[in-house]
C-alpha cells in the first residue's frame, strides 16, 4: 500500500466511546491506520501540478491522487473517475478549462456540469460530495448565488464564491466476501447479539420460553421504537 509519509499522521482509536463511555456499540479493536492529509481548502492558486500517482486510503471509499506542484510541494486530493497519471491540474479563481480535477469558483462553472468537493461557506474547505462515486450538479446561478443538486436529490443554495472541483469522484467496489470472522474484526466491527437471544434484564426482547420473538413492537435496548416508527419532530 503506497503512501506519502510526510502527508500522513497517526490517529487515536476511539472504539465508539465518548469521554470513556460507549456511544456507538459494536466498534473496537481495529487495525492501525494512518490518516492522509487531504487538501480540501485548495489554497495553491494558479500553480500548475501534475498527478504523480494514485494511492489507497483506508479511511474513505475513494482513491487519492498525489499532486506534485512545480514549486516542489506535494498534496493529496480526491481522485475523480476521469483522472489519469501525469494529468495537469490547476486551481484558479479565474475561468479554467473544464476538466476533471480542476477547481474554481461556482461562478466560473457552466450550468449542468458535474462537480464534487464543494464548499458550504467560501474559503472554509470542501463539505459536500466527498464520498466515493458521489457528485453534485450545478443547476442554476445568478450574480450572487448558485443552486446545486446533491446526490440525495436535495437542492442547496450556495454563494457563487464557493470553490468546487470538476468531475465525479471515483468509486472502488466495496462489497467483498468475508472468509472468516476475523476480517470484520480487522475493520473494527465487533459481534452483534440479537435482542431475542438475551435475558430480560439486558433487552426488552429478551427472555421467554424457547424461541419467542419478543412479543412487543421492535425496539432498541433502551425501549425506543424502531422499524417504521417516526422519531423526528417535523
Amino acid at each position: 500500500m503506497k503512501k506519502n509519509k510526510k502527508l500522513c499522521v497517526g490517529i487515536n482509536k476511539k472504539s465508539g466511546r465518548s469521554f470513556g463511555k460507549i456511544s456507538t456499540r459494536h466498534i473496537g479493536n481495529f487495525h492501525k491506520k494512518l490518516y492522509r492529509k487531504i487538501d480540501f481548502f485548495r489554497k495553491k492558486i494558479n500553480i500548475i501540478s501534475y498527478i504523480e500517482r494514485f494511492d489507497y486510503d483506508p479511511n474513505r471509499n475513494c482513491y487519492l491522487a498525489l499532486l506534485k506542484y512545480i514549486d516542489g510541494q506535494k498534496t493529496y486530493m480526491l481522485k475523480t473517475s476521469e483522472m489519469k497519471l501525469n494529468d495537469k491540474i490547476i486551481i484558479s479563481y479565474d475561468k479554467i478549462i473544464i476538466k476533471d480535477g480542476n477547481s474554481t469558483f461556482l461562478k466560473n462553472i457552466q450550468i449542468g456540469i458535474f462537480i464534487n468537493c464543494i464548499e458550504k461557506i467560501p474559503f472554509k474547505g470542501a463539505k459536500f460530495s466527498r464520498s466515493g462515486g458521489n457528485y453534485s450538479e450545478l443547476i442554476f446561478k445568478d450574480n450572487n448565488f448558485a443552486i446545486i443538486k446533491l446526490s440525495s436529490g436535495k437542492n442547496t443554495k450556495l454563494s457563487i464564491y464557493c470553490i468546487a472541483t470538476i468531475g465525479k469522484l471515483c468509486n472502488f467496489f466495496l462489497k467483498k466476501k468475508m472468509y472468516k470472522a476475523g476480517q470484520n474484526r480487522w475493520r473494527g466491527i465487533r459481534p452483534t447479539v440479537r435482542g431475542v437471544a438475551m435475558n430480560p434484564v439486558d433487552h426488552p426482547h429478551g427472555g421467554g420460553e424457547g424461541k419467542t420473538s419478543g412479543g412487543r413492537h421492535p425496539c432498541t435496548p433502551w425501549g425506543k421504537k424502531t422499524k417504521g416508527k417516526k422519531t423526528k419532530n417535523v
